[in-house]
């Protein structure tokens, strides 16, 4: 077994280390599946494999008449944790809008299911499940042509992107006028209308003080929409239909965990702001978590002096990885820092301190999260051979790697463009099983959440392991964001996203955060989702009264049972109880199903977890 010492790196091995996995081709701005093969060549599916085939894999059938000029080819799916692998499906490419209506009636016509593909940067089987009979399946990737990006200056100003269009294309076109977004998720590879599917977010809040500039939520991506085209059945066919933010018939589809076809959406933006971000890595758990109002150095100190916060604590550690967000129109000095006055400590005690922050003109600015060294890699085998005990040395070695890492390469204060700073996740970043959720609160209570989190988290970790049982071995992440506020848009609206974990609650106006609680672990690891379950069923009961309340974050894990989206009662009630309360008869969980089944009666695009989550009403 390797130690925690021979796991240590040099500031110098630290670098020879990550030059070698750049060495050796690591992949920088997406995955593909393992093979692609069109429909009706010599090749089969079963002739090349896929990436965890056992043996050959049997051809699908060929689709029927299927629609001219739409390149058709078989491929492996493989989700973000590699939980959900398919080794063979149907994989389609339409050129634009006209063809996904071709596509949709087609399906119709022959009795196929049509899923949208955008990056497959998620964990839930919201695109197909896992060992489903997909021969009547077809996958519509929308990133290789529906991606185009128009930039619409104004009042208010907009960009129009095609579903299949990445948040990075995006803001990288927003910037050359200017424009940006103030509250980015980490995974800049993410497709406009994924990222709209499953309620995409990012990690930022204003500072106490701070105004919201015009074009700008703190709430999720899905609150910047204001306007969306879908595939709609009117009555004989399906067909495009365009929808304005104040048509209460959009809300549902702003956040529509893939129940409807989008093929282009326009949302708002406002003036590109510079940020700088801070990495604090010797700031004890116990300081950081502490109860409200405390002393120190904490996350809710954080938090009102500069908005933006993240926390990555890794297990078996005593200090997490601290990330800081403020905006700061022009480049800082080191002695100009969060809590220069001394309440909130330097941003290099322990990982050097630069004569000022470092300017970057490009995202992902931390290589050592992206690409392993060996010892990392070696930990990870060891625990999907069957040595999850190993989990007490894997979690200092990853606070190792990322303490030098920030040092090595210069990447503990940065500052540059808000897509610069907030970008940080990519196809060569560790891929972990994930579970959680929000708990949505007011913003004075973002330190007792926390603290009770993070207390309960710690006593059940150290329980399990006085049992000589290691079911979590990957980071707890912390962040917060705002709720999708109605004075933040822009345009004439009809509300917020229906059933989007960030959508405030009528009967509790002064709710106004959603704080993100996940904890990740490597797939494989013995006892990992009955301990996801326990998490789960306290987080739901704990965050239940007048002060909170929780919800899922739909794109990570939920409704564990013996694996993750099986506990029954969640999937098929507590979903819907989720999106009943506190909330008006005219926009909850059964009118958002009402609307699905108006526009797809027929049910194209389902699957059957589907069915069970948004039953027929």
């Amino acid at each position: 077994m390797t130690s925690l010492d021979e796991s240590r790196l040099s500031r110098r091995g630290f670098l020879a280390a990550g030059a070698g996995v750049l060495a050796a081709g690591a992949v920088v701005g997406g995955w593909t599946p393992a093979f692609a093969v069109p429909a009706g060549s010599s090749g089969s599916a079963g002739s090349l494999g896929s990436l965890g085939s056992t043996g050959p894999v049997a051809p699908l059938p060929t689709p029927p008449d299927f629609p001219d000029g739409i390149a058709l080819f078989q491929q492996a799916y493989q989700n973000w944790s590699k939980e959900i692998v398919l080794d063979a499906t149907w994989v389609c490419s339409p050129k634009s809008a006209d063809d996904v209506v071709r596509l949709v009636n087609w399906a119709h016509d022959k009795g196929y299911k049509i899923r949208p593909r955008g990056a497959m940067h998620g964990w839930t089987p919201l695109t197909v499940e896992n060992g489903a009979n997909v021969e009547k399946v077809i996958l519509a990737d929308t990133m290789t042509h529906l991606n185009s990006i128009t930039v619409n200056p104004g009042d208010p100003n907009t960009v129009t992107a095609g579903a299949g269009a990445s948040l990075d294309a995006i803001v990288t076109e927003l910037q050359k006028h200017d424009l940006g977004f103030a509250n980015l998720p980490a995974p800049g590879v993410l497709s406009i209308a994924g990222a709209l599917a499953v309620n995409a977010h990012g990690a930022a809040l204003p500072a106490e003080g701070q105004s919201t500039l015009p074009g700008h939520t703190y709430g999720s991506l899905s609150n910047l929409v204001t306007e969306l085209t879908a595939v709609e059945w009117n009555g004989s066919a399906y067909a495009l239909k365009t929808y304005k933010r104040n048509d209460p018939e959009i809300l549902p589809l702003l956040t529509n965990l893939g129940r409807c076809f989008l093929t282009s959406v326009t949302l708002q933006a406002g003036p590109n702001i510079r940020q700088r971000c801070q990495s604090f890595t010797d700031i004890p758990w116990q300081e950081l978590f502490a109860a409200k109002g405390a002393k120190g150095r904490t996350f809710e100190k954080y938090v009102a002096e500069s908005g933006g916060a993240e926390a990555i604590w890794y297990p078996f550690t005593d200090k997490p990885w601290m990330k800081v967000w403020t905006v700061s129109p022009t480049k800082p000095d080191s002695s100009n820092e969060v809590g220069s006055s001394g309440s909130l400590g330097s941003a290099g005690s322990l990982v050097g301190k630069p004569p000022q922050s470092r300017e970057v003109n490009a995202p992902y600015n931390y290589i050592f999260s992206d690409n392993l060294p060996e010892p990392l890699t070696d930990m990870i085998g060891a625990i999907n051979s069957g040595n999850p005990g190993i989990a007490p040395m894997f979690g200092p070695a990853m606070y190792e790697i990322t303490k030098l890492g920030l040092a090595a390469t210069n990447s503990s204060d940065i500052w540059g463009w808000s897509k610069d700073v907030q970008f940080y996740i990519k196809a060569t970043t560790l891929r972990l099983t994930e579970g959680g959720g929000a708990v949505v609160t007011s913003r004075a209570n973002i330190a007792t959440v926390i603290h009770d989190f993070t207390q309960w988290f710690h006593g059940k970790i150290e329980e399990y392991r006085a049992k000589g049982e290691f079911p979590l071995n990957g980071p707890v992440e912390i962040r917060c964001c705002g709720l999708d506020q109605a004075s933040e848009v822009l345009v004439p609206s009809a509300g917020a996203p229906t059933i989007a974990a960030t959508r405030p609650r009528p009967d509790h106006q002064d709710w106004d955060v959603a704080i993100w609680l996940n904890v990740l672990g490597v797939p494989g690891t013995p006892g990992m989702f009955e301990f996801y379950r326990e998490m789960e069923q306290w987080m739901r009961q704990h965050y239940n009264d007048d002060n909170a309340t929780f919800r899922p974050e739909w794109s990570k894990g939920w409704a564990f049972g013996p694996n993750p989206y099986t506990d029954t009662d969640i999937v098929e009630k507590g979903m819907r109880a989720t999106y009943m309360e506190g909330v008006s008869n005219v926009h909850n969980w059964d009118t958002a199903r009402a609307r699905y089944d108006e526009i797809d009666p027929h049910r194209i695009f389902t699957n059957s977890f589907m069915d069970r989550l948004l039953p027929k009403m």
